[in-house]
């Protein structure tokens, strides 16, 4: 080989060698998974929460930090195949949002961290072994306060003070909803109303379920918290009004699809709140010994156009407790 042609591919091969170089620094930052059960309309402001509790930490997406989001758009059959997709790639930390796609996460991985958003019962659904000590690869923060269940009933009767029977639609095979329609037993004893359970386990049966509530003359309606009734907020809202009956969800964005009132943990904080535990596994701390955090902040969303449409009068004091009035 002639001098000059050697030196050509000398030159050749160290920039080359440097190119790739430069693109593995690119390419060499944390990886951050994002899993939800949800469609991504619905998760969309959880998510920003999220992304700007990193972005307050210092870790900015595409920058320091990549993050990957990944929506089973309310289809659970669909999260094992895209949480065994998040393994493949070998993400540093993996968010989730509630027990359904913890849970799954938990059975793609043992060694990937998981940071849970807002989980129902983590200790009861076998997700840790307990709050103050997680044990395994997850830790996060949970959605669970037992009276959460009892606080709606009671700003329903407010709502509605001739209540006494109350229609509650739960997914029993679910993992947040059975727990849910065990918790709301006692407070309806204490509050003397009997409780219709109307069991649905997929779409197609939400307009029978309120049909059912409709003709056994139920006073209200409770929807109990599940990806597959969260990922339809709209729907649910609209057989509400179209059967006129007032109702109730965890969820704030539920009244802000035209149900009457939600009352539940604010999501949105929880997922801002995810982000610092991200922060700290991505500087060295274990899951294991990250205490699961409880919810701190509560919201109560009140749809006074909805009430006036049903005739319910709204009073005073409940609306100066409300967080948020939607006229």
């Amino acid at each position: 080989m002639r001098r000059r042609e050697f030196i050509t591919l000398l030159g050749g091969t160290a920039l080359t060698f440097a190119f790739a170089s430069r693109i593995k620094a690119a390419t060499d930052i944390p990886v951050v998974g994002v899993l939800s059960p949800f469609p991504s309309s619905t998760a969309a402001p959880w998510h920003k929460a999220f992304t700007d509790g990193l972005r307050e930490l210092g870790w900015n997406d595409g920058q320091n930090i990549r993050i990957e989001f990944r929506y089973a758009d309310g289809g659970v059959t669909h999260l094992p195949e895209i949480a065994a997709d998040l393994v493949r790639q070998r993400v540093n930390v993996i968010v989730t949002s509630v027990n359904t796609d913890t849970l799954v996460m938990k059975n793609a991985t043992r060694t990937i961290p998981i940071v849970m958003a807002s989980a129902g019962d983590p200790v009861g659904g076998g997700l840790v072994k307990s709050l103050a000590r997680p044990g395994g690869n997850i830790t996060g923060l949970s959605q669970i306060a037992p009276d959460l269940a009892g606080k709606r009933l009671q700003v329903l009767k407010e709502l509605v003070p001739s209540l006494s029977s109350v229609a509650v639609i739960w997914n029993p095979k679910g993992t947040t909803s059975p727990i849910a329609w065990k918790e709301i037993q006692l407070p309806a004893q204490q509050l003397s109303i009997k409780l219709q359970s109307l069991p649905v386990t997929g779409a197609s049966g939400f307009e029978n379920a309120f049909h059912e509530a409709k003709a056994s003359h139920a006073d209200a309606l409770v929807i109990m918290p599940d990806p597959l009734f969260a990922g339809s907020l709209k729907r649910l809202a609209e057989f509400a009004t179209k059967y006129r009956l007032p109702s109730t969800f965890h969820l704030k964005e539920y009244a802000d699809h035209g149900g009457l009132v939600a009352y539940g943990v604010d999501r949105t904080d929880q997922f801002h709140r995810a982000a610092s535990f991200v922060d700290k596994i991505l500087k060295g701390a274990k899951p294991a010994d990250l205490p699961v955090e409880q919810p701190t902040k509560f919201e109560l969303v009140i749809n006074l156009k909805t009430a006036k449409a049903l005739g319910i009068p709204v009073s005073p004091s409940l609306l100066a407790r409300a967080d948020d009035v939607i006229e």
